[in-house]
């Protein structure tokens, strides 16, 4: 797919509903993180260092796993195949040939606990970055020594959440900064597409007119069920195509 040039910040006032995007699992059919370990020369994590996770602390162990990863003398062109090698999540890429080709109607963007060297790296691969209009991601970036260096992306106190990012915080500050960017013209509906654990927050910031499209069977959609507050729509996809049907009819709707 080729994607267009973003449009000017006047036509992009135009745009009617904001589809948000998890990235692993969601857009891509597995862990970024698992998919790049693969790269090691026995393509598997020693126990110690396994080991040293600690629950709500993701970010800061990928920083341990990249580290030793430079240690082992994998280069920045591996960690690139590897993620370039990730597979899309079934029917994603007809998903967003769907919004490419309503791009008048949708304004997207990325909001992830991955890294913005394993995002930018598949989209751009992929042919599809030009569809996205702001990506929320932890920092990484190469040092001199060739090692991907993983930062948190913000502090918070939302206990729900990892240390290094709640994705309802991003979601809200955006949608306050984008309606003031739109002179005061807030997104008719909102989409979140995801499936882990930490995606449940982010949707408790979506109203009634809202969609959240937990994949079916994973974390997100099993939590939501439970959920007694929830206000959004809830519509769990196995499938791209599963959100294509749901958004046709709302671009119909007049």
């Amino acid at each position: 797919m080729t994607a267009s040039p973003h449009l000017g910040l006047a036509a992009s006032h135009q745009k009617r509903f904001l589809v948000l995007f998890d990235f692993d699992e969601t857009i891509i059919n597995e862990s970024s993180d698992d998919a790049v370990v693969r790269a090691l020369p026995n393509q598997r994590l020693p126990d110690w260092l396994k080991n040293s996770y600690r629950d709500g602390h993701y970010n800061e162990f990928m920083q341990k796993v990249l580290a030793y990863m430079a240690e082992e003398g994998v280069s920045k062109e591996s960690i690139q195949s590897a993620v370039e090698k990730i597979s899309p999540s079934p029917g994603l890429l007809n998903l967003l040939e769907f919004l490419h080709s309503n791009q008048k109607h949708f304004e997207l963007a990325v909001v992830s606990d991955a890294n913005m060297f394993f995002i930018e790296t598949w989209l751009q691969h992929a042919g599809v970055r030009r569809l996205f209009w702001k990506i929320f991601t932890n920092p990484a970036s190469f040092d001199d020594t060739g090692r991907l260096i993983l930062l948190p992306f913000h502090s918070h106190v939302c206990s729900r959440c990892p240390d290094n990012m709640c994705k309802q915080v991003i979601v809200r500050e955006y949608l306050t900064g984008r309606q003031k960017e739109r002179g005061g013209v807030p997104f008719q509906r909102v989409f979140y597409i995801g499936d882990g654990a930490n995606d449940v927050c982010p949707s408790l910031a979506l109203g009634p007119r809202d969609t959240t499209f937990p994949r079916r069977g994973f974390p997100m959609h099993v939590l939501l069920q439970s959920e007694a507050t929830f206000k959004a729509n809830v519509v769990p996809w196995v499938r791209g195509e599963d959100i294509v049907d749901c958004l046709k009819k709302v671009v119909e709707e007049r």
